[in-house]
């Protein structure tokens, strides 16, 4: 009769699952995403091949680079903290799949007890005991499910820092390039600077100039002078900041040259469904949905019943009796079915809440997808104009080279103000300097892509 009643019971609460509880078991899946159009003004093409695709070392060809990115993928400090949190996670998934297995518990005991004149009595028993929940309304496998989405996430978000940190020593990198390039073309023009002062106080003493023409040509190379502190200043700070990345004490950092560096002539950000699967924050943020789905599920599955089975087997000499024999076996077996009746409003409340964390992450899922578009065509943009810049400074350098070679012959030679010389030597510096920053603007440019498309 009792094996019946269980039989029933365990059908009838089967048939609640199928009818009331199969959402509860339904894995993740993908919300509908919008795509088209993300890339704005780029034509729709069926090339899936981008920059990502080319991978760090390909796309960084400089050595010293290389070797830079190679130290900062062993040593940084913030890298090294997102492996410790991978292992976590995987800790938190091992320990979530073990949940499906029962305990088990050893638990041995003796005991000596007598009266005064007694013969002392001896009890012990060697028993073990075992609980199995069985995972009739998904609570267990919704926390595993739960776990491994976590532990993606974490993993999405350690290769987030390591494509963060490529991009982040690389523009460090150049940015010393740039620093290295302008420190030479003002030490450069700073000795012309000087030339141009000492042929000034000639054209004084000849009768050609004045004070004020002396003046303005030494105020000019001083504050050049004090523009050259400032450069080698900002060279320092960038090598303490990229030592640091590297988790390393502040030093030199060998490098190359700016002029020297090469980069491919077209760039493809590929198709935009593609930053689903290669941006790592957004892949972070829809296991983060994931993760918050499954948390969801296990609220709801806290309104159905748990049942547990439980047993317990050993071998003792405390049967009841006077001791008679070294021992006997015992044995027990337990079921229990424990349904919520008086914390049905925390249930709810709990269902409420992992609810309202869902749509947050759905809402945060699909603005990281937002912000992956708007970065690719902000590195595109920044890419594209920085070649355009580069096409007409290097002409303005070229004409305002001729102006400068021009004018000081006609102030040789003729009565041609010197303002005409110093204004166009000043003009042919602010050229020269802005196309060293546009060139790192242009690699800027295809770092910021390589980022922004989840290159690794």
């Amino acid at each position: 009769m009792k094996m019946k009643f269980a039989y029933y019971t365990f059908i009838l609460l089967w048939a609640v699952c199928l009818m009331t509880g199969c959402s509860i078991y339904k894995p993740y899946s993908r919300p509908e995403v919008q795509t088209e159009g993300l890339y704005r003004d780029l034509e729709e093409t069926k090339d899936t091949a981008s920059i990502a695709t080319l991978g760090w070392r390909n796309l960084f060809s400089d050595k010293n680079l290389q070797a830079l990115i190679d130290k900062g993928l062993e040593r940084n400090t913030d890298l090294r903290v997102a492996h410790t949190r991978v292992k976590a996670a995987e800790a938190v998934l091992m320990n979530a799949r073990l949940s499906y297995l029962p305990s088990v518990v050893l638990t041995p005991d003796g005991s000596i007890s007598g009266t005064e004149g007694a013969k002392a009595i001896k009890t012990y028993n060697l028993a073990a005991s075992a609980s199995w929940e069985i995972d009739l309304f998904g609570k267990v496998t919704n926390a595993k499910r739960e776990a491994l989405a976590a532990l993606e996430g974490s993993r999405a978000y350690r290769q987030a820092v390591e494509t963060q940190l490529i991009a982040t020593i690389a523009n460090s990198y150049y940015m010393l390039l740039m620093l290295d390039r302008q420190l030479i073309i003002s030490e450069q023009t700073l000795i012309t600077w000087k030339e141009t002062e000492h042929s000034i106080e000639a054209l004084k003493r000849a009768g050609k100039s004045n004070d004020a023409a002396v003046l303005q040509a030494k105020a000019n190379r001083l504050a050049l002078e004090a523009s050259v502190v400032s450069i080698r200043k900002s060279i320092r700070e960038t090598e303490n900041g990229l030592s640091a990345l590297l988790a390393d004490t502040s030093h030199d950092i060998m490098r190359g040259a700016l002029q020297k560096q090469q980069f491919p002539d077209t760039l493809s950000a590929g198709l935009p469904i593609q930053l689903l699967a290669n941006r790592p924050d957004v892949r972070q943020a829809e296991w983060n949905l994931a993760q918050a789905y499954y948390a969801t599920n296990a609220a709801r599955s806290a309104f159905y019943p748990s049942l547990t089975l439980s047993g317990s087997t050993g071998w003792t000499n405390n049967v009841g009796g006077v001791v008679v024999n070294p021992g006997s076996w015992l044995f027990s077996a337990v079921g229990s079915l424990m349904q919520p009746l008086f914390n049905k409003g925390t249930n709810i409340a709990n269902l409420r809440q992992a609810k309202a964390r869902q749509e947050e992450a759905l809402l945060l899922f699909q603005q990281s997808l937002l912000d992956a578009g708007k970065e690719v065509n902000n590195a595109l943009t920044r890419w594209q104009s920085a070649r355009i810049r580069i096409d007409y400074v290097n002409q303005q350098i070229m004409t305002l080279q001729e102006a400068v070679r021009k004018t000081e012959l006609l102030m040789q030679h003729t009565s041609t103000n010197y303002l005409e010389v110093l204004t166009a030597r000043q003009r042919l510096l602010e050229a020269e300097l802005t196309q060293a920053q546009d060139k790192f603007e242009e690699i800027q440019g295809v770092i910021d892509l390589y980022h922004a498309v989840g290159g690794r």
